[in-house]
């Protein structure tokens, strides 16, 4: 065996050109797979890094048409003391605060939690402690646990800070914990206790405030039964309060599903689609060792001529295509490092785990079992083909070999390459073509030029009354709208489009109110200044919007999209009628806008929810007294570019120093944003079908000159009786032609099939649409036919006098 691996070594470096080509063929396939195998283990495949995570869950209030809705507080309380099945239960929702006193004042991201929350995930603070119910309760003194970043970033990891007191807003809150940095869990700067927080909405039923919950079932207890456990709590609660839990119930999901969500197919196909590319680069490589071992009949035939058996034979094919191999996978690491970091960066919001993706132990193992297999695989025919041909003939002076037999295989080849470059390409052309109706569909308003961002206000302005708000509030609006290269600018609550939600309850004025939430209508929330409809390009359909008389002192009116307004009345004339929300009372129908898509381009049909506007100005004083802060959307002249987004920072600080930006994102890269699992699925597929392509052409060319090599005496024979150029030109470029409409038939026949695997990632466009079909089959024959080119144009060049005297 050790011959067999020098005596390779040896052919393989006088043969450097060879060599080379097939290194690379080998790097491009198994780098490739590398790097998705990387991704897959990181994201599917490894389990989250806490204790036992096969027994955490999420769980949900599940609601008519909406299985995963938020809990409200008091009966999550009623969850974590009646089940069953948990050992322990905690919920959570999002929450900013800004931090003041270290340093510039900075906005940063909050969980508010219940006490067992860190407990659920089995972590423990890197200093201090956890919280306990005692901290989680009304009145409790404020605490609060910071992660390692935090610490780190604004507190230079100082080992002390525990039990010192930090300012979030206008409160000081004793830090009594620092996670450690390995946590992975729901990230945030800072955690709370949620039972401390005195909003009143806390102590209802009906206000669910966002909350979700996350629970670590008993051993042994199945996802199932802490369904049918936290089921039967509910029911009793619809039971015990009808008007607000009637017909709710609950939802159980897999944590790692959870945060996973619909990324695993996009994965799973993406996987397969390298497998394709790594079988191309096998055939490839059998093609071009074929080539060689054609090169090399009389050094075989005379080593078995010398004693060598079959199974020796066989051995040392097998041994220098699988040195081939290793030496492609060996690069091909390298090429992994590179494509799965640039992914990555190109697109860090596509992936959910995405820190935890990584060339480690795992991936180079993979990739040595798989340069093992591709050399086996790659290297397999051609050592058959060599241990089975007849060597006696070789070694006579007039024996040519088996080249019609090969050229059959390599034949054969050439059309298995083309069929799947061809899947591969239909694949591609298929998500591109998705991805550009996406980027087609009206969103119902203008994206172009529109940033949006939040301004948290200082924190004494959480003590004001409603007229000094009010009158902060405007002073804000108005210096926005007169910042040179601004549109229109407009405050908001609540949502704004594709970013966050709120929604509420309403009834028709004149109807009793409903007994239970479930006999209500519900839609999505708007509220808005006047300029808002210009901001955001969105149509006025009927009637009017907002004015600046519209406020606190007027008649109470709202704008409702054309979907409520079909839903509801009909063929009716909408402006005029009116609506009840919640128990703010009734307002006005005014006007009709169009519909926008909140929830992101691609929802459609039963998915969208009617939408309904209030303004800003008219909030009860109770709502506007004491109000940390306000999202905003602006419009500009032109593209929003760094600098303008400094001029606002500068104009919002003007104001106030303490007014702090956070959040800045232009409505173009929010877009995107929601587009990054298909923009990634489409990219990734793209470069494997390029590669395909690449492979493909490169195999072909391959073929088409051994075969003029091969056929250089036939072809001097037909010029010589009176052949043209053209017709030689002919003949050659027909065999490519033919082997190219082989793979084409039978590429389509598995496109066909394969192609329906990914129909739930495309929009606007058919799993078998017939001009993706029929566009990538000429451009796939166009290609072959280009790459057979050069081949054929040098057959018509064969001299028959050197043709025929070389025989």
């Amino acid at each position: 065996m050790l011959q067999d691996i020098r005596y390779a070594f040896r052919m393989l470096l006088k043969k450097p050109g060879f060599t080379l080509v097939v290194v690379l063929t080998l790097a491009l396939g198994i780098g490739a797979n590398a790097a998705i195998f990387s991704v897959v283990k990181g994201v599917l495949l490894n389990p989250l890094p806490f204790p036992d995570p096969e027994q955490l869950v999420t769980f949900h209030q599940s609601k008519p048409n909406f299985e995963t809705g938020a809990i409200p507080y008091l009966n999550f309380v009623d969850l974590q003391r009646e089940n069953q099945t948990f050992s322990s239960m905690a919920i959570s929702r999002g929450a900013g605060y800004t931090l003041l006193g270290a340093g510039e004042a900075e906005r940063v991201t909050a969980r508010m939690v219940s006490a067992d929350f860190f407990t659920v995930y089995g972590i423990k603070p890197a200093l201090g402690r956890n919280f306990t119910t005692e901290d989680d309760r009304k009145g409790a003194d404020p605490v609060t646990i910071i992660s390692d970043r935090l610490w780190a970033r604004k507190f230079n990891s100082a080992s002390d800070l525990v039990n010192k007191s930090i300012t979030l807003d206008d409160r000081s809150y004793r830090v009594i914990g620092i996670l450690p940095g390995s946590y992975k869990g729901t990230v945030a700067d800072v955690y709370v206790p949620i039972g401390a927080w005195s909003s009143p909405a806390l102590q209802t039923r009906t206000a669910a405030l966002g909350i979700h919950g996350v629970g670590r079932m008993k051993p042994g207890v199945s996802v199932e039964q802490a369904q049918a456990d936290l089921n039967r709590i509910m029911a009793t609660l619809a039971e015990m309060y009808p008007q607000a839990n009637k017909g709710h119930g609950s939802k159980v999901i897999q944590l790692k599903e959870r945060l996973v969500g619909n990324v695993q197919p996009v994965l799973l196909m993406l996987f397969a689609a390298v497998g394709l590319v790594l079988l191309i680069a096998c055939v490839n490589v059998s093609n071009l060792m074929l080539a060689r071992a054609t090169g090399r009949t009389r050094e075989f035939a005379i080593r078995a001529a010398l004693g060598a058996g079959r199974w020796r034979l066989l051995r040392q094919s097998l041994i220098e295509s699988t040195m081939l191999a290793l030496v492609g996978g060996a690069t091909g690491l390298f090429i992994a490092a590179w494509g799965t970091t640039a992914a990555l960066k190109a697109l860090p919001t596509a992936l959910p785990r995405a820190e935890e993706v990584a060339l480690d132990l795992r991936v180079l193992l993979f990739t040595i079992g798989v340069s093992l297999l591709t050399g086996i695989v790659s290297g397999l025919a051609p050592a058959l083909k060599t241990s089975q041909w007849r060597f006696n003939e070789t070694l006579k002076e007039s024996g040519r070999g088996a080249s019609t037999t090969r050229a059959r295989a390599q034949g054969a080849f050439v059309v298995a390459e083309m069929a799947m470059a061809l899947v591969l390409l239909i694949g591609a052309g298929l998500l591109i073509r998705s991805l550009n109706a996406l980027w087609n569909v009206d969103p119902g308003f203008k994206a172009d030029n529109v940033v949006t961002f939040g301004v948290t206000f200082p924190p004494s302005m959480r003590s004001s009354t409603a007229a000094a708000s009010r009158a902060y509030m405007r002073d804000l609006s108005n210096r926005l709208n007169d910042m040179p290269g601004v549109t229109a600018a407009s405050l908001t609550a609540a949502a704004t489009p594709l970013v966050g939600e709120d929604d509420r309850y309403f009834w028709m004025d004149g109807q009793p109110k409903p007994a239970n939430s479930n006999d209500m209508h519900m839609a999505l929330f708007y509220v808005v200044e006047p300029g808002y409809l210009e901001t955001m390009g969105i149509r006025l359909k009927k009637g009017r919007f907002f004015t600046n008389q519209d406020d606190e002192r007027s008649t109470r009116v709202m704008v409702v999209d054309e979907m409520l307004a079909q839903q509801k009345f009909g063929n009716e004339e909408a402006i005029g009628k009116r609506i009840n929300i919640d128990d703010d009372g009734a307002y006005e129908i005014v006007g009709v806008v169009g519909h926008v898509k909140q929830w992101g381009l691609d929802i459609d049909g039963e998915n969208l929810q009617a939408q309904l506007y209030v303004p800003f100005r008219a909030a009860p004083d109770s709502q506007v007294a004491g109000t940390g802060g306000m999202g905003v959307v602006l419009r500009a002249d032109n593209d929003v570019t760094p600098s303008f987004i400094t001029s606002i920072r500068d104009v919002v600080q003007q104001q106030n120093n303490q007014n702090v930006i956070s959040n800045t994102a232009t409505m173009n890269e929010t877009i995107a944003d929601s587009l990054s699992q298909r923009r990634f699925a489409m990219i990734v597929l793209g470069a494997f079908a390029a590669a395909a392509l690449l492979l493909a052409s490169l195999g072909i060319y391959g073929v088409i000159s051994y075969l003029v090599g091969q056929r250089a005496h036939e072809l001097g024979i037909r010029v010589a009786l009176g052949a043209s150029r053209r017709q030689i030109f002919t003949l050659v470029l027909g065999h490519g032609l033919k082997m190219t409409l082989a793979g084409v038939v039978l590429g389509l026949v598995a496109a066909f099939g394969l192609t329906r695997l990914i129909r739930t990632m495309l929009y606007g466009v058919g799993a078998t649409d017939p001009a993706t079909f029929a566009i990538i089959a000429v451009l796939l024959t166009i290609v072959a036919l280009v790459a057979c080119y050069l081949p054929a144009r040098r057959a018509t060049k064969v001299d028959p006098l050197t043709a025929l005297r070389s025989e």
